[in-house]
This record gives C-alpha cells, structure tokens and sequence, in this order.
C-alpha cells in the first residue's frame, strides 16, 4: 500500500485501460453507425459513443461481467440516443422559426435516392419500431440480444419488427409515392 489516495484503483486501472482499448477497436465504428442511424446526427452519435466509453472506463471495476462490456455499451448508446432524441425534440418545439441549415458534406455523400427514401420511410415509424429495426438490420443484432439492448422481452422486439416492417413495405410501395 504506498499510503496515496487511490493507489489501490491505480493496480486495476492498466487492465481497464487495455480492456476499453480492445472493446474501443473493435466497436467504435459499429457503435458510432448505430447512434448515427438513431439519432441522425454523426456528431451527436461520436459524442454519446465516447460518453458510452467514458462510463463504462468509470465503472469497469463494479463491472459483473467483463465479457458483457459489449452490451453494455450497446444498451447506453441506445439509452444516449433517446436522450439526445428527447433533447431534439425539446430544443425544436421552443425554437424559433428561421432558414433551415444547410445538409454537411458528409449527409449530401450518403443521400442516394433509394436510401433515402427508405430512411424517410424508417423515420415514419415509431420510435421504438425504429431502434429495433436499425438494431436487427444495420446492427444485424439477434432478438435475444434486442432485447437485452432495449430492456424488452423477445415478444416484443418480434411484434415491433413485424409492425415496423409491414409499415416500410407499405410507404416503400411504388404505388404510394
């Protein structure tokens, strides 16, 4: 014991740095995709990824299960997201009307017609229909781990993907435009 606050933290804290460094490669872009298709913003998606990382670096000593680190940073993201959703929605209700900006290069180079269309048609969805659904088919999560993610039972996630689909396949008709 060398007698300085914290000393016992510093012996466990390499392990934690090395840990998050692995989880960070491996999943990094994963997650930040994940956000960005939540929230559709990538710079709010980099900054609830990083704030994901942040926590679990904090807690990763009262971590249950080092392996479920991975989840865990899946379920604050997705928990991130909604806040930052609930922000928007807040900010955009009390704000005044004025031009609208201008879409970023970055928004411009991934806008081909037919992705467009299907994320407008996502974004008529529920909110709820719209995490499950990015999270099976841009995550190409299973159920099970949906579930998990979501704090929902399996039955659930099966009749949000069922309704969200349904929903898509009808706007995405070539009748209905």
């Amino acid at each position: 014991m060398s007698g300085r606050p914290g000393a016992d933290q510093d012996t466990a804290r390499p392990d934690a740095d090395q840990a998050i460094g692995v989880l960070y490669r491996a999943h990094w872009n994963g997650l930040v995709r994940l956000a960005t298709l939540l929230t559709r913003d990538a710079s709010i998606a980099e900054e609830i990824v990083q704030d994901a990382f942040v926590a679990l670096h904090a807690r990763w000593g009262r971590l249950a299960d080092p392996r479920a680190a991975h989840a865990y940073l899946r379920t604050s993201v997705v928990n991130g997201c909604r806040s930052a959703l609930r922000h928007r929605v807040v900010t955009e209700r009390y704000r005044p009307a004025g031009a609208p900006e201008p879409a970023g290069p970055e928004e411009l180079a991934v806008r081909s017609t037919e992705d467009a269309r299907v994320m407008a048609a996502l974004r008529t969805l529920s909110p709820r229909q719209q995490e499950v659904l990015v999270l099976r088919y841009y995550s190409d999560m299973s159920e099970a781990d949906i579930a998990e993610t979501l704090g929902m039972t399996r039955g659930s996630v099966k009749s949000h993907a069922h309704r969200g689909l349904a929903a898509l396949r009808a706007a995405l008709e070539p009748d209905h435009d």
